[in-house]
């Protein structure tokens, strides 16, 4: 049995790492012809972690990610802080930590486990064709792949969406434009243990440590689309919309790189419950494109890789039946992490302000349970509880 990996980002590799220890060979076709990883780190919280120990990355996850210990929002004038506690009792609860981890690392740590040389990178999709036994893939440079099946994990702009779907699909602005990057740990501005959160006028600035010292930093404002601003505006942009910030804010702001910062419009999809047509499955943000506020964008895309391998593994009913069993199990999962972070983005940006507000005065209140608990529901929702 041979499947085509459509996409070699998080999605791709880890399906094809998965299929490949499920005893199913794979080929990964990548559109870009050097992959540059959308955003400067990603937050991989314990369901992740587990899917990728049960891919066999146990130990080099681990030197990847940094020593998230606390969690804490600061009220954004004067830095206050609004509520600290220890993810510790996440932890026991879910039997596993997050890990916070720059995105290059991860792609690289992941190119690594399946194989460099054997991603076909400069590969772009222009066409599906499947007959009873297999399937086709057609690629711009003339080129084609065959296969008993297709995986297409080839992002939020899909080419193979519509082919599954019999129609293409829009994706939705959600309201607000995140700038992010890496920046040394300065513990002047957050603890070096620590994922820092200072909230205000519908807005956020957050850091997250990752290894070798370094600040995964994010900011978002509630924004109109289309705005003409890039990395040479970068700074001037964030000082103009946090001023008046805490102190910290200002000093993170002046130690940016802007030349390393991403600007990012947010967008999610509205969910959709089909993900396989035949012999192809989608996977990833090609079959649950969401915003990040719940942090489970890339964790949702491991998922679907181990749940689709140990579909093929464990079923004898043909690869269709199989895909359709893969289908079962993430529909409603990913669904309702979609929503969730839909839920999430519009109360911490403000879409209506009074709901925003109350939520701040919730958080001079908050001793961690509340927010751990959902947290915890999410993350045990997973395929490996």
């Amino acid at each position: 049995m041979k499947a085509i990996v459509i996409g070699g980002g998080i999605g791709g590799l880890c399906a094809a790492i998965a299929l490949q220890r499920a005893g199913i060979d794979s080929e990964v076709y990548e559109a870009v012809k050097d992959i540059r990883p959308v955003g400067a780190a990603i937050s991989i919280w314990p369901n992740g972690v587990k899917c990728l120990n049960y891919l066999g990355m146990k130990e080099p996850l681990r030197r990847l990610g940094g020593p998230m210990r606390y969690m804490a929002y600061q009220e954004y004038l004067h830095g206050r802080t609004l509520t600290r506690f220890s993810l510790d009792p996440l932890i026991a609860g879910v039997g596993e930590r997050p890990y916070p981890v720059a995105r290059a690392e991860l792609q690289a740590m992941l190119l690594d486990t399946y194989g460099r040389d054997r991603v076909r990178f400069g590969k772009r999709v222009c066409g599906i064709e499947e007959t009873p036994d297999g399937v086709t893939a057609w690629f711009e440079d003339g080129s084609q792949a065959s296969g008993d099946f297709l995986i297409a994990a080839d992002g939020t702009h899909s080419a193979v969406r519509p082919y599954v779907l019999g129609h293409a699909v829009e994706r939705r602005y959600a309201g607000y434009v995140n700038w992010n990057g890496l920046v040394t740990i300065d513990e002047s501005i957050a603890p070096a243990d620590q994922w820092t959160t200072f909230v205000g006028e519908g807005k956020r600035v957050s850091l997250m440590p990752v290894a070798d010292n370094r600040f995964y930093f994010f900011f978002d404002v509630p924004l109109p689309t289309g705005l003409a601003e890039d990395r040479s505006t970068v700074r001037a942009d964030l000082q103009r919309y946090f001023a008046g910030w805490a102190d910290p804010v200002q000093k993170l702001i002046a130690a940016l790189d802007p030349a390393s910062v991403n600007r990012i419009e947010i967008h999610d999809i509205e969910p959709f419950e089909q993900l396989v047509r035949g012999r192809v499955a989608l996977l990833g943000d090609a079959g649950h494109s969401t915003t990040p506020d719940i942090g489970q964008g890339g964790c949702a895309a491991m998922e679907d890789a181990v749940v689709l391998a140990i579909a093929l593994q464990t079923n004898s009913l043909g690869i269709e039946d199989a895909l359709l069993r893969y289908q079962d199990k993430r529909s409603y999962r990913v669904k309702d992490l979609v929503l969730k972070a839909r839920k999430r983005c519009d109360v911490t940006h403000g879409k209506e302000m009074a709901i925003t507000r109350s939520w701040y005065e919730e958080l001079k209140t908050e001793t961690g349970e509340r927010i751990l608990a959902g947290m915890q529901e999410t993350i045990l929702g997973g395929p490996l509880a």
